[in-house]
């Protein structure tokens, strides 16, 4: 049997106990996939699980009084996606697939199990959703205060702290599976500025591109210059409660 990406992402951070991975694995069931461009929950649709990302990116998004809309997160391999909409009946947000997927479903009601049988795992499935609000919380930030350039690279560089948490042994460079459309309805630009702006960027010297292969050039300065924090690389575990016991 295939390892869960979960279990994966979960092991970056602590070490878990036989009794915990089995329990993720029975949790997770039937696998979906999904081609590009592909809608996995509609925004205001009856939802009742979350689901697990095994394979490819997705993107959580809302619809827009003009008709537009802005897209929140992207998530990607080992992600656990849903969780906005935890606390209702309707989906807070739409998912669609932005390169072909592979998801597994993890209902709510199993979700309560794992959290009442395990709860050292509901500790970290908690902190680690609390981290990746605080960084959506940091990236619209940016969109809100910040110029085009600034946008554009924070974006670039928390992709590049979430895949390294994920797809594991990312360093420098990771391919783009975006349009430009999907890149500027994540940091308030129009396709042309979008494109205008990463050309910006090749010209200074920040990133290279290769195709849809984005090279980060010099991380340290675009962190500089940028004021990111990463804040998916460390989650502390030490609060923790203990491992259940076996039965």
């Amino acid at each position: 049997m295939r390892r869960s990406a979960l279990t994966a992402r979960l092991e970056r951070y602590l070490d878990l106990t036989d009794e915990e991975r089995d329990a993720l694995d029975w949790a997770e069931r039937r696998e979906t996939r999904l081609a590009a461009g592909e809608v996995l929950m509609e925004e205001g649709g009856k939802v009742d699980g979350l689901y697990v990302v095994q394979q490819g990116w997705l993107h959580s998004s809302q619809s827009l009084p003009s008709g537009g809309r802005q897209i929140l997160r992207f998530h990607y391999a080992g992600d656990l996606v849903g969780t906005s909409s935890i606390a209702w009946a309707q989906a807070a947000n739409t998912l669609t697939a932005v390169s072909d997927c592979i998801v597994s479903e993890l209902s709510k009601v199993n979700l309560g199990r794992i959290f009442k049988a395990q709860p050292r795992l509901a500790g970290l499935l908690y902190a680690m959703a609390a981290a990746e609000n605080v960084a959506m919380a940091d990236r619209l930030a940016s969109i809100g205060r910040t110029d085009a350039l600034v946008r554009l690279a924070t974006l670039l560089l928390d992709i590049l702290a979430r895949l390294r948490v994920t797809a594991g042994g990312v360093v420098e460079s990771f391919d783009l599976p975006l349009t430009q459309k999907d890149v500027g309805d994540a940091v308030g630009l129009t396709k042309v500025h979008v494109n205008r702006t990463l050309g910006e960027m090749e010209r200074r010297g920040m990133i290279e591109r290769n195709g849809k292969r984005v090279r980060i050039v010099d991380e340290p300065s675009l962190v500089a210059f940028t004021g990111f924090v990463d804040r998916y690389a460390v989650i502390q575990t030490d609060w923790l409660p203990p491992p259940a016991l076996a039965a």
